[in-house]
């Protein structure tokens, strides 16, 4: 008979990785990402110095801009290398990467997430498109963020006649990952977790290339009664480390919310938006919503489109979905973003990039740091640091139309509403229409060429992406053309006179 696995401490789990390990960690944000064990990692590493040279692999963005998740991690000589999706909820990692002392990548969420499917079955990486003429591509730096950062992960391959990108496999050593429940032969179910994530493919990976597998859970039980249940079998986890519910919150915002893991109807979880640019967003990207649409928001600035569909009965002409793998309900934010309220189903990560991949989004709102002329999309670099496509990449290739979400410039912005009209009250410091991205995360010549609709929602304007770059097609009542918006971009778009009145909806 096969071995149980071996119920253990954390720290005498972790003392099982060797130095020079590849290690897979998985989670969204909090929301199952394995504490308890990165903290020990940290631990052992401050204490004796070990393990070394590890290198890191991650899909999605695991922290809480502070302490905890792979921040733990973010020690010169632990760590060599960093493969990882999203770089802003780990700062003390950015600062590893941006002072040179790691080899760092950035490559799409998507792919990561799939790309553990490909390293479980030994095929020689994920085929796709999504990157192309970005910064990710091999052309323009393939996605290395630093000068120390030389072997390149990605080529450039023709198929069929056409260009793709192979994004390679890479061996797996160790897989951390976390469920809530065990039996004492390693089964693991996760009743109370807010996501599955990628912990099947992790644990596959890794234990198909000879590793070890690591799964923090909350408690052992008897038995599993249904095994279709079992989100990892007990065959491919070596240690269990029971937690006891310490370092195991739902997400690193909350405790435990029961209606991330139920199904119901509640449009309460949705905060009231009062009027400001934000709510004037909202409300016309909220426009571009069709009923029966399936819609990915992005985080931050495009969650106000499910605000405003609370506000207005609008919230079951369409279905949300998030790239972590809830579809239906409404999508949490902030620390517990990854998470929904009361879903209708949630999927592993994986899948649910395999069906955006294939363009099973009609819509998808995202947000956007930098906007140029030809309609390209920055999202990535600003302000000194670096905060990583994610699912960003992904989404925003294959969706069908697009929406991205901004204010027209950047900085205490401060907007009114005189009877119909906008009134620019405090003008935002810096542009967001600017002549040159710092980093090109979607490329707006490619989506002409995919044939995809894209808009650029702003509280004062909205532009679409044509064949010959941005065109401004829409002003907010009581904007100035030029005083409120030519002479504050750093490129003058295209338009036709007169342009046509922006529906100003925020009652």
């Amino acid at each position: 008979m096969r071995a149980k696995a071996l119920i253990t401490t954390a720290d005498e789990a972790i003392a099982a990785i060797p130095s020079g390990a590849t290690v897979a960690v998985g989670g969204f944000v909090g929301a199952g990402h394995p504490e308890m064990l990165t903290a020990a990692l940290e631990r052992r590493f401050i204490k004796e110095g070990l393990p070394q040279d590890l290198t890191l692999f991650y899909c999605a963005g695991q922290g809480d801009r502070g302490d905890r998740g792979l921040n733990h991690l973010a020690h010169r000589g632990l760590l060599r290398r960093v493969v990882g999706g999203h770089w802003n909820l780990a700062p003390k990692l950015g600062a590893l990467a941006l002072a040179n002392e790691i080899e760092a990548y950035n490559f799409p969420q998507g792919v990561l997430c799939v790309l553990l499917r490909e390293i479980a079955a030994k095929r020689p990486g994920v085929f796709t498109q999504v990157g192309l003429n970005t910064f990710i591509d091999p052309i323009n730096g393939g996605g290395r963020l630093n000068a120390r950062t030389t072997e390149s992960l990605i080529e450039r391959v023709k198929v069929d006649g056409q260009i793709w990108l192979r994004y390679k496999s890479m061996p797996l050593n160790v897989g951390l990952i976390r469920a809530t429940s065990a039996d004492r032969r390693g089964n693991l179910t996760m009743e109370r977790e807010g996501l599955i994530g990628e912990v099947l493919p992790i644990a596959q990976a890794a234990k198909n290339h000879g590793g070890i597998v690591v799964a923090q859970v909350e408690k052992i039980v008897d038995r599993i009664d249904d095994p279709k249940a079992v989100r990892v079998p007990g065959m491919l986890v070596d240690y269990l480390v029971v937690s006891g519910g310490k370092d195991h919150d739902q997400t690193f915002g909350e405790v435990f919310n029961p209606s991330y893991i139920s199904t119901g109807d509640d449009t309460e979880s949705v905060p009231l938006l009062g009027f400001s640019e934000r709510q004037i967003i909202g409300a016309r990207a909220l426009r571009e919503v069709r009923s029966g649409d399936i819609v990915n928001l992005g985080i931050g600035l495009p969650e106000t489109v499910a605000a405003v569909a609370a506000q207005t009965g609008r919230l079951d002409d369409f279905t949300l979905t998030v790239e972590s793998g809830p579809i239906g309900g409404i999508p949490a934010s902030g620390l517990s973003f990854g998470c929904s309220h009361f879903p209708e189903a949630i999927v592993d990560q994986p899948s649910q990039f395999d069906f955006y991949d294939g363009g099973g989004l009609d819509l998808a709102v995202l947000g956007a740091v930098e906007v140029d002329a030809e309609g390209s999309v920055n999202v990535t670099s600003f302000a000194g640091r670096f905060a990583g496509v994610g699912g960003f990449m992904n989404i925003a290739h294959s969706a069908r139309r697009l929406v991205f979400c901004c204010s027209f410039r950047a900085g205490e912005i401060e907007v009114a509403r005189e009877g119909g009209s906008l009134r620019i009250v405090k003008e935002g410091k810096h542009p967001k229409f600017v002549r040159q991205l710092q980093q090109v995360c979607f490329h707006g010549p490619s989506a002409i060429a995919r044939g995809q609709q894209v808009l650029y929602v702003t509280e004062r304007a909205v532009f679409e992406l044509t064949s010959e770059g941005l065109r401004l097609i829409e002003l907010a009542p009581g904007i100035d053309l030029c005083g409120d918006v030519l002479d504050r971009m750093d490129f003058v778009p295209q338009y036709a006179s007169p342009v046509r009145e922006m529906p100003f909806l925020f009652d």
